[in-house]
C-alpha cells in the first residue's frame, strides 16, 4: 500500500472511503497523511556512529535494498496519496464475514506434537507449532493497522483466537516495522509472555519501547542465524523499507525468514517486491517445505515493494518449495484491487504451474508434509 515515504508503507493508510468520516476526522486523517508525505524524505541525524554502519545493508546513513536494475519504480507519493484519499473503491472488502475457522486452546493441544503446523491468524500474521512449541510471526491482533485506532485500514475479517486465549509462546518472528506486521499492542501484552524475539537490526528498539526486557530479544542481519530451543531462524534478504514516523524512514532493517524445525525448513517472506533475492535464498537452502509469501496489496502504482500474484508464483518457483500458503490478504483493505483478487490470481496460477497450493480458512491449522484436501473457500464469498 501507499507511503508515507517517497515510496510506500504499510499502515499508514488513510481511511479508505473518507467520505463516511465526519470533517473532523477526515481532516485528521489527512493531517496525518500529510505528515507522513514528509517522513520518507526526512534527514536522518549523524549516522558515523550508529551500531549499524558495519552491516552491508547500512548505506547514507540509513538502510537500502541491494541494486536491483529489473524494479520499476514507485509513483510520486504526491500522485498516490490523493487516490487513496478520494478515489472510489469497489470490492476492496467482502459485502459479508468471510468463514473463519475459530480456533480453540483444545484443537491446539490436539496437534500432533512431533509434527510442525502454520496457522493464519489473518493477514501475515501466522501461529506456529513446531514440535509442540508455538511460535508467532508478525502477530498482529488491533482492530486497524495504523498509528491510531480511530482511523486506518480496519480488519474486515477477525482473529481465530483472541490474543489473551494464546497458548504460551516460545518465540516471535518480525520482519519489519509497519503497523500491519508490528502491532504495539500485541507486542506489549506479548512482551513478557513469549520466550524470545527475533527481528531485523533497529527493531529492537521498538520492541523495548513497547515493552519488551532487552534480554527476549534478539537482532539479526541478513545471513545471519540464531537457534532457540530445537529451532534454527535466519533473517534473509528481502526488497522493502521501513518507518513509523516522521524521521525514521529506513532506520531499521527488513527481512524474509528461513526457520528450520525437525528436519523441516518454511519460508516466509514478509513484506516485498520480486528480487534475484528469491533465487538466490533457494540456491543457498536448496527448497523448502512449505513457502509462505505475501500476495496482496500490490498496485502499479508501488510495484518495486509488493508482488502481483504472477511475481509471487515466480518467488515460490525461484525458492524451489514444494508448498505455497499466500499471505498478506483477507483482512485489511491495503489498496485498489478487489478483496479477492489476489486468491483468483494465485489460484489460476498454481494450476497452470502445477503448484501445491494451500488455502486454509483464517484459523485453520495446516500441517506441514501432510496431504490435505485444500478447498477455495473464497469462491463462495462477496
Amino acid at each position: 500500500m501507499p507511503s508515507p515515504g517517497c515510496n510506500t508503507i504499510d499502515g499508514m493508510t488513510p481511511v479508505a472511503n473518507p467520505s463516511s468520516f465526519q470533517w473532523p476526522r477526515r481532516l485528521a486523517a489527512a493531517a496525518l497523511v500529510l505528515c507522513s508525505l514528509l517522513a520518507g524524505c526526512a534527514s536522518h541525524a549523524a549516522c558515523e556512529s550508529s551500531p549499524y554502519a558495519g552491516s552491508p545493508q547500512f548505506h547514507d546513513c540509513g538502510f537500502r535494498n541491494p541494486p536491483n536494475p529489473e524494479a520499476r519504480p514507485n509513483a510520486s507519493p504526491w500522485k498516490i496519496w490523493p487516490r487513496f484519499l478520494f478515489a472510489s473503491k469497489t470490492d476492496t472488502k467482502p459485502a459479508e464475514p468471510l468463514p473463519l475457522h475459530r480456533l480453540t486452546t483444545a484443537e491446539l493441544d490436539a496437534l500432533d506434537p512431533q509434527a510442525n503446523h502454520v496457522i493464519r491468524i489473518g493477514h501475515s500474521s501466522l501461529l506456529l507449532k513446531l514440535h509442540g512449541k508455538y511460535w508467532l510471526i508478525d502477530p498482529m491482533f488491533s482492530e486497524r493497522a495504523s498509528p491510531v485506532q480511530w482511523a486506518g485500514p480496519k480488519r474486515y475479517t477477525p482473529t481465530p483466537i483472541a490474543l489473551d486465549q494464546l497458548p504460551p509462546i516460545e518465540g516471535v518472528i518480525i520482519s519489519h516495522d509497519h503497523y500491519d506486521h508490528l502491532d504495539a499492542t500485541t507486542i506489549a501484552y506479548l512482551a513478557t509472555r513469549a520466550g524470545r524475539f527475533f527481528v531485523p537490526l533497529g527493531v529492537g528498539d521498538r520492541l523495548k519501547g513497547f515493552g519488551v526486557p532487552s534480554d527476549r530479544i534478539q537482532e539479526l542481519d541478513w545471513w545471519q542465524g540464531a537457534t532457540f530451543g530445537d529451532v534454527h531462524l535466519m533473517a534473509t534478504r528481502a526488497q522493502h523499507f521501513s518507518g513509523r514516523s516522521l524521521t525514521d524512514r529506513d532506520d531499521t532493517l527488513w527481512a524474509s525468514w528461513v526457520i528450520e524445525s525437525a528436519g523441516q525448513r518454511l519460508f516466509y517472506s514478509g513484506d516485498g517486491g520480486y528480487s534475484p533475492g528469491f533465487a538466490q535464498i533457494g540456491q543457498r537452502f536448496g527448497g523448502f517445505d512449505l513457502a509462505m509469501i505475501e500476495n496482496g496489496a500490490y498496485d502499479p502504482n508501488w510495484p518495486s515493494v509488493h508482488m502481483t500474484p504472477e511475481q509471487t508464483m515466480q518467488a515460490f518457483e525461484d525458492l524451489h518449495a514444494k508448498v505455497l500458503l499466500p499471505v498478506h490478504n483477507s483482512t485489511f483493505d491495503l489498496a485498489f484491487h478487489t478483496w479477492h483478487d489476489p486468491l483468483d490470481r494465485i489460484a489460476a496460477l498454481a494450476d497452470a504451474h502445477h503448484v501445491e497450493l494451500a488455502t486454509p480458512l483464517i484459523g485453520e491449522p495446516v500441517t506441514v508434509g501432510a496431504p490435505r484436501g485444500n478447498a477455495r473457500w473464497w469462491q463462495g464469498s462477496r
